[in-house]
């Protein structure tokens, strides 16, 4: 299965075990995205502030505005299909969680910071396995669906209900 980097800034909660969160999260994601499961796959994941975030976004994707979360793949999807279990090995992509924005849209949202981090995590992880929800309504639709089994592994309730 993929490796997950995982480091936790100070702006998020220290009452939850978010790396332990986050290899759930990735569990989930692979029952529905088994291409994750790729041994020599390894991707970041980061639990940072909504500075940071906001200072990745401008930088990368020329947006001015922090997000909940940023996913940077290094494959295209069809490559990632292709990539045979045995070689060397390859990062799939960097994440990057965002505490303020999260704790707000979970706040919105009336669901635990946890549950919502998860449903990030594993959107952030379809992202980089090549689902894009922004390249029209089918694959949004296609996306969430995938979401919502992953989050139903975990015991997680509906997001978009």
């Amino acid at each position: 299965m993929l490796s997950l980097e995982i480091d936790i800034e100070n702006a998020w909660p220290t009452d939850i075990d978010w790396a332990d969160l986050a290899e759930a999260a990735l569990e989930a994601a692979c029952t529905v995205a088994p291409e994750l499961a790729n041994p020599r796959l390894s991707a970041s994941l980061l639990f940072t502030s909504d500075a940071e975030v906001h200072l990745l976004n401008r930088e990368w994707r020329a947006k001015d505005k922090p997000t909940n979360v940023l996913s940077f793949p290094m494959f295209a999807r069809a490559d990632l299909l292709a990539l045979p279990h045995e070689g060397a090995p390859e990062m799939l992509g960097d994440l990057a969680l965002a505490a303020e924005t999260c704790a707000r849209e979970a706040r919105e949202k009336d669901v635990s910071l946890e549950h919502h981090a998860a449903h990030l995590v594993i959107h952030g992880l379809l992202h980089l396995a090549g689902h894009d929800h922004e390249r029209g309504e089918v694959e949004a639709e296609e996306m969430e669906a995938l979401e919502r089994k992953a989050l139903a592994k975990m015991g997680i309730g509906d997001p978009y209900a």
